[in-house]
């Protein structure tokens, strides 16, 4: 995820962009803090939003290079007790893991049967866990993958067999446009970023979705 773009911050904080196309000093304003991290991470865990099963496993804590890391990450390889398979697993934190759950029940199942006629029971994952910087880019920013707060879905599978994608989906046959900016749309009410492939040509081929704060009550959105 980068926000190297001048034009997409127009249409997000068009008010803010006299002095030219730096950010705002509060937005992402403390990405290396481990700080309100760790406090999410405590509150999921204590309120048992994440249980371990035969499909999402803790492992022990990852400590990656610089700031990268997971205090209790989990295996996820499969969500809704085992009724949306991941491939490949994801590796995530606690309370990516529970908004994850309640996007698929809450929104990606409803909109499966809306749409098709059937549920969701599988996803193809591109990214989870990754200690690197936003899109890889040499010098970006670091990214939510680094502390297993993201995750980036490619396509979902259908239950008998059909596969709907990003890439082909977005802008393909009706039904599946409508699926996709469905689950989308409810996506920017879960998740605290959410990326499609109107935001850049980095998000092409999936949806980009993590609980990063981008303001110091973690009231702000950006969904693209």
């Amino acid at each position: 995820m980068g926000w190297r773009d001048c034009t997409r911050l127009v249409v997000v904080l068009p008010l803010l962009l006299v002095g030219g196309c730096d950010m705002p000093s509060w937005f992402d304003f403390d990405d290396e803090n481990h700080g309100w991290r760790a406090q999410s991470e405590k509150r999921c865990l204590a309120k048992g939003l994440v249980r371990a099963n035969a499909y999402v496993q803790p492992l022990s804590p990852i400590n990656g290079n610089g700031a990268c890391g997971i205090g209790q990450p989990f295996m996820v390889n499969a969500s809704l007790e085992g009724d949306v398979w991941l491939d490949p697993g994801a590796t995530l934190d606690c309370t990516m893991t529970a908004a994850l759950d309640r996007w698929l029940v809450e929104a990606v199942q409803p909109a499966a049967y809306r749409h098709f006629g059937v549920p969701v029971i599988g996803a193809k994952v591109l990214g989870s866990y990754s200690c690197r910087t936003r899109n890889g880019i040499k010098g970006a920013k670091i990214s939510e993958h680094a502390f297993g707060n993201a995750i980036d879905i490619a396509s979902f599978m259908l239950a008998g067999g059909r596969w709907v994608a990003v890439k082909s989906g977005w802008r393909g046959a009706s039904a599946e446009r409508a699926f996709w900016r469905d689950i989308h749309s409810a996506a920017c009410k879960r998740f605290f970023t959410v990326l499609s492939p109107d935001a850049d040509s980095f998000h092409r081929d999936h949806l980009h979705l993590d609980l990063a704060r981008h303001n110091r009550d973690g009231s702000y959105r950006y969904c693209k």
